[in-house]
């Protein structure tokens, strides 16, 4: 029998049966007031996800499209910048930047290690001329599991005046990022993470002090200049043809999302996150990011005396279970098991039932079977 294929990883992530079905609706005209009826009722949706009074404009890409755009508009060829390099995204948004002639400065820590806030401090107070125009930071470093302390270096940066520039991608719904209680002035996300939809739509949140930067602005841009997609979206439309059918997902995602709450989102995140490590422990698998940073979005495993891809192998082949591998460097020496977006607590300990039995099948015998599903259910419960 073809079972059904269950994602554990950090996206695309699984989607909700509403959602697919709105998705299924015959598409309407993108120019018709019937689609802007949709993109007012999503746009305020999105403020309410992103804590903001400030513009959320959608574009039809994905999350590395969306933090493109949100580097690209505010910014000017020789423009110093710091960024936060922890993990391959990190080093991305440097690699993004670079491109575009920008004056790179990296703040660095070892993967799996969260970046030093300090670090961030003590260069803009050393800025004296303010020569800093921006500084980028990953929230939720997808390739390791760990959650940097954005609402510290934040403030640093809000008190030095440079715009703070957020990968949000894996964060933005799993956790609090309130926009303008923290003074984040971009924040980039993709539908296919904590929105519960397939991939094909990014997001970037844009502060009035943005906008102020964007004016002066002058690295080239067409179909990624958020000028043209904020007149667009003040008239409730869109300036080039969007994908409408996910437009629809959208709106069934959002409505979910409010229904459930914020608060009670960010809590299931927690708590499935507090219990797959929970479960880590107790099967004796190392964790690859540290208690005090670690990400509700996924959590990275470096197992010792089993090799880590065996493991995604037996997963998949035997249990229709996907995690994520380590990436770059970590390839093979860690997995990582999403719990993001559309996952429940029995989607947790199924996977972890998994894993166990995947274990076993591999001589794995640093546990008793059921502990970790025991340690899991404890938390789950609490």
């Amino acid at each position: 029998m073809d079972n059904k294929l269950m994602l554990m990883i950090p996206g695309p992530t699984p989607v909700p049966e509403q959602v697919l079905l709105a998705m299924a609706k015959h598409p309407i005209g993108h120019r018709s007031g019937e689609f802007s009826k949709i993109m007012a009722e999503v746009t305020e949706g999105l403020k309410w996800l992103h804590q903001t009074q400030d513009d959320v404009l959608i574009l039809a890409s994905s999350g590395t499209g969306a933090m493109e755009a949100g580097i690209i508009n505010f910014l000017s060829a020789g423009d110093r910048v710091l960024v936060g390099c922890n993990g391959k995204f990190g080093d991305r948004w440097a690699k993004v930047a670079q491109a575009y002639s920008l004056n790179v400065e990296k703040i660095t820590a070892e993967w799996g290690k969260a970046l030093d806030a300090e670090e961030f401090r003590t260069k803009l107070e050393a800025d004296t001329n303010k020569e800093i125009k921006a500084v980028i930071v990953t929230h939720s470093e997808t390739s390791t599991g760990v959650l940097n302390d954005l609402k510290t270096i934040s403030g640093y940066v809000k008190a030095h005046g440079a715009l703070m520039i957020v990968d949000a991608v894996t964060s933005l719904g799993a956790t609090s990022v309130p926009m303008d209680e923290w003074g984040l002035d971009v924040i980039a996300s993709g539908s296919q993470k904590g929105f519960m939809l397939p991939p094909g739509l990014g997001f970037v949140a844009v502060s009035q002090k943005a906008w102020a930067a964007y004016k002066t602005a002058t690295l080239p841009k067409f179909y990624l200049d958020l000028g043209k997609y904020k007149k667009s979206a003040d008239q409730n439309s869109n300036p080039f043809t969007p994908p409408v059918t996910l437009f629809y997902g959208l709106q069934a995602a959002l409505k979910m999302m409010q229904n459930e709450g914020l608060e009670n989102i960010f809590a299931r995140h927690h708590r499935q996150m507090n219990a797959t490590r929970a479960a880590m422990r107790a099967m004796g698998l190392p964790l690859f990011a540290a208690d005090g940073a670690a990400s509700p979005a996924i959590t990275a495993v470096a197992p010792a005396g089993v090799d880590a891809e065996q493991i995604r192998s037996i997963m998949k082949k035997r249990y229709d279970i996907l995690l994520a591998g380590g990436q770059d460097h970590l390839k093979g020496q860690i997995f990582r098991i999403g719990h993001l977006g559309f996952v429940c607590d029995r989607d947790i300990l199924t996977a972890l039932s998994g894993l166990e039995a995947t274990l076993q099948e591999l001589g794995f015998d640093s546990f008793n079977p059921g502990a970790g599903v025991s340690a899991a259910a404890k938390v789950l419960t609490a």
